[in-house]
């Protein structure tokens, strides 16, 4: 194959990969809606309402390493076929929770659908980063989980039109009979059309299949889970690079999830449920517009340095919204999104760069730190029904705090590749 074809072919493939990412992006954005929703359809506290984020998320933490094995064995392209099955399976499940009215069965659905979505990220990442010069890696994923973020700032608009509409969970209101059937008829509705999307999607790739395999590159020998969680443990950024993970999505997911909820109450904006969760969208429409401005920064910047800033920015945004409240503060909130914008795809990559684990190790052990999603909302849900739910962001600007750190951390250690090369001077 001549290097003009091998371009054009891969090319193609990151193509047909970033469309998973948008596909994903927004399945996982309709937690947010559907947290406020299933908390007023069925009578719960936060906690309990938290508990739709944690079976999601919580996926990652059993999934993501069981899945690098399954995709060491069996190369990238057969295994994103079946991880659509999988999010074809979860989504019948949401069918048949939303038409009994079943709070447990939908926890099911959500940890089968996410179950799917672990095996895609921990397929597609770093194949997304690995498609083309390695000096790009940063700019083709962050330019990935841009359409990725195109996903989550839809999501949470549909979400919350079929799902909130006519719902309110404000203390003393009363949920009528016909608001929690619309809800139930919006979360059938949502899922019916997210089953024939993934069925067009599963269409589309396994067209496709031939091209990516082409322009993927080859495996490392498959390892045993126990071997491949040795060797993740093996490496220090491995580790620190999980952690980030966990601290980011964690603090993501919890802002995001109890983000319609802040601002319907009185003390912020007041507004409805469903036109708070409306306004989620621009939460994750932040992230989307960061990630396109962060393309082109992550081009002319270092790396490391660009995430000091954001998760510095991060921090204070989150601390001016809990010292001083107000309508303000819901605008501020909002914007957090679009300096979470790098930040999924900056610790990723800073870490398979220093991590001396092997590829599929690494990518396994970041794709399961993704439970901090699970975990950071549920103690956020727990704070908020003790504390208010304002006081309870405090966890989050913690989270942005730790990772201020870990980019000054990786700032001052050199990439692996820089290493080698400056030995082989």
């Amino acid at each position: 194959m001549n290097s003009q074809t091998r371009g054009g072919t891969v090319k193609a493939a990151f193509i047909a990969v970033t469309t998973l990412f948008f596909a994903w992006g927004f399945i996982t954005s309709l937690i947010d809606p559907l947290v406020a929703a299933v908390k007023g359809i069925f009578t719960l506290s936060n906690t309990e309402a938290q508990l739709s984020a944690f079976a999601f998320f919580i996926a990652y933490g059993l999934i993501s390493f069981p899945a690098a094995v399954f995709i060491a064995r069996w190369k990238a392209v057969p295994s994103i076929l079946v991880a659509l099955c999988m999010m074809i399976g979860g989504c019948l499940i949401m069918l048949g929770a939303a038409n009994i009215a079943n709070y447990s069965i939908v926890l099911l659905g959500l940890f089968v659908l996410a179950s799917g979505i672990t095996v895609l990220q921990v397929a597609a990442n770093p194949l997304a980063a690995a498609l083309g010069d390695p000096k790009g890696s940063h700019f083709r994923l962050t330019l990935a989980q841009t359409f990725n973020s195109f996903g989550t700032f839809i999501g949470p608009y549909l979400g919350a039109v079929l799902f909130l509409g006519g719902l309110e969970v404000a203390e003393g209101t009363v949920v009528t009979e016909e608001a929690r059937q619309n809800a139930l008829l919006g979360i059938d509705t949502a899922y019916v059309w997210i089953c024939g999307l993934l069925v067009l999607l599963l269409v589309f790739f396994f067209v496709s299949r031939k091209t990516v395999a082409a322009a993927a590159p080859e495996p490392a020998p498959a390892k045993g889970i126990g071997a491949m969680i040795a060797d993740a443990f093996s490496s220090k950024w491995c580790l620190l690079g999980g952690a980030a993970i966990f601290l980011y999505v964690g603090a993501e997911v919890a802002i995001g999830t109890q983000m319609a909820l802040f601002l319907n109450s009185d003390g912020i904006w007041g507004v409805s449920l469903e036109d708070a969760g409306k306004a989620v969208s621009f939460y994750w429409g932040g992230a989307m517009v960061g990630r396109a401005i962060g393309s082109v920064l992550l081009a002319r910047f270092k790396a490391a340095k660009l995430l000091m800033l954001f998760t510095a920015v991060a921090c204070a945004m989150v601390l001016y919204v809990v010292t001083l409240g107000g309508v303000s503060a819901g605008y501020v909130a909002l914007s957090i999104g679009l300096f979470n914008s790098i930040m999924f795809p900056v610790i990723f990559t800073l870490t398979l760069e220093r991590s001396t684990a092997s590829e599929q190790a690494t990518s396994g052990f970041l794709c399961t730190a993704i439970v901090g999603g699970a975990f950071i909302p549920l103690l956020v849900g727990v704070l908020s029904d003790s504390m208010g739910l304002v006081t309870a962001l405090l966890l989050p600007a913690l989270c942005y705090a730790l990772l201020c750190v870990f980019a000054w951390k990786a700032s001052q250690t050199p990439a692996l590749h820089e290493v080698e090369a400056t030995s082989a001077h």
